[in-house]
């Protein structure tokens, strides 16, 4: 009965990555350069008054969520570097779509 465990918890290993998907891989920084010119015209400081802030334009409350007031109190406050770790998070949690025009625009998927 052991042996048998142990030889499901081993294909359970194995299976995990085809059972969870592929990682979430990180986007490059030509990546995260080109959606910002599309989203604020490379502004990495803009506070346009739309709601959205930084080169991400990442609004308030999606900064908090995902650990951005821990660096800055609001995007446009934070130094690139910073917005583009949380802009991270947030792709890992809600994929390319948290930008929609602009993920289509530079066609990231």
């Amino acid at each position: 009965m052991r042996k048998l465990v142990l030889s499901l918890l081993a294909a359970l290993v194995l299976m995990a990555p085809v059972l969870t998907g592929p990682a979430a891989e990180a986007a490059t920084t030509r990546t995260w350069n080109r959606m910002a010119h599309c989203e604020s015209t490379s502004r990495w400081h803009v506070n346009t008054g739309n709601g959205y802030y930084g080169g991400l334009q990442i609004s308030p409350r999606t900064w908090r969520a995902f650990g951005g007031a821990r660096l800055a109190s609001l995007p446009h406050r934070a130094t690139k570097t910073e917005q583009i770790r949380v802009a991270e998070r947030i792709k890992r949690s809600q994929g390319w779509g948290a930008w929609p025009h602009c993920s289509r625009a530079i066609g990231v998927r």
